[in-house]
């Protein structure tokens, strides 16, 4: 079954991107060029592509937006790999993964998301769940983004921002428990909208993204519950400051669904410093700010995630 559902997800985001091998139309960027033979990568501006959020799109660390992965353009394909970490006062989370960008017009990626319960894992037993320290949940998930219009360096004689549409498929690997606690299924796609706009006279970067979603805690938790199993569209946005060509401060947020009387879910937000010192390196750290995570209060901790690729 899960091999099938696979497919079927594959088959859902290929309908996504009819039509989207097309070519973007903007010029290359400038930057250092990498090249292997006869071959160029890299040719965008630095920090233009944003870094990698926790579902292994490129964006902000907690959403998506209109970018495509990588430092490549429309001649160029580009390609990242991440990891993130984000130790909260009583779980942690972890995220790894990457994605690839083709030719600035489409990114497909994949991201594997563990969320361990550590102590608190002994106290659930109230939720059903295996009363044993470490317990974990994790998830697969798979990306699809498809640039509709827009340049966010190339376009700055205009409000015009850069748009995209994109989807991820979930899959977690903890199906019983999860419909143990509430939660109507293990699986679900989830689809988004985002608007990307790059003031560089300003070196301010705003993001507005909406997504159809029916994700508890992420997806961790499963998806739809007693409280309600219909997709709510949730807004998110981003803004950063480009301090210099290579570092730029921020913050994020995420409005959430709350499906499960269970287990009571907050919004999410963050700040950060993100910083490109080489083409094909990128860190960011941060504080997230999670609040109500199962059943424990005030979640927040660090955010810190590192970008390697071209």
């Amino acid at each position: 079954m899960p091999a099938l559902r696979y497919r079927v997800a594959l088959a859902a985001c290929g309908v996504l991107l009819a039509g989207g091998l097309a070519r973007a139309q903007a010029p290359a960027g400038a930057g250092e060029r990498f090249s292997f033979g006869s071959m160029t990568f890299s040719d965008r501006l630095v920090l233009t592509g944003g870094v990698t959020n926790i579902e292994g799109a490129a964006g902000g660390g907690l959403t998506p937006w209109a970018v495509i992965g990588g430092q490549g353009t429309r001649n160029q394909v580009g390609a990242r790999a991440f990891a993130t970490y984000i130790p909260l006062n009583d779980y942690d989370f972890y995220s790894f993964g990457g994605h690839v960008g083709l030719f600035d017009r489409i990114e497909f990626s994949y991201a594997r998301q563990v969320f361990d319960t550590n102590r608190v894992g002994g106290d659930l037993a109230a939720l059903g769940l295996p009363t044993k320290d470490d317990f974990t949940f994790s998830q697969d998930v798979l990306g699809v983004k498809l640039r509709l219009f827009g340049n966010i360096v190339f376009d700055q004689d205009s409000l015009l921002p850069q748009v995209a549409i994109g989807a991820f498929y979930k899959q977690n690997d903890r199906g019983n428990i999860l419909r143990a606690i509430g939660a109507r299924r293990d699986s679900d796609f989830e689809y988004y909208i985002s608007a990307t706009k790059l003031f560089l006279s300003q070196s301010v970067l705003v993001n507005a993204t909406l997504r159809a979603t029916r994700a508890n805690q992420f997806g961790l938790l499963g998806f739809g519950g007693d409280r309600g199993d219909q997709y709510k569209f949730m807004p998110e946005g981003s803004v950063a400051y480009l301090i210099s060509r290579t570092l730029a401060v921020g913050a994020e947020y995420r409005t959430r669904p709350n499906n499960l009387s269970i287990a009571k879910e907050d919004d999410a937000f963050d700040v950060f410093v993100a910083y490109q010192p080489l083409k094909n390196v990128s860190f960011t750290v941060g504080y997230a700010f999670l609040g109500n995570v199962v059943t424990e209060d005030n979640q927040r901790g660090l955010y810190l995630n590192v970008n390697l690729g071209f």
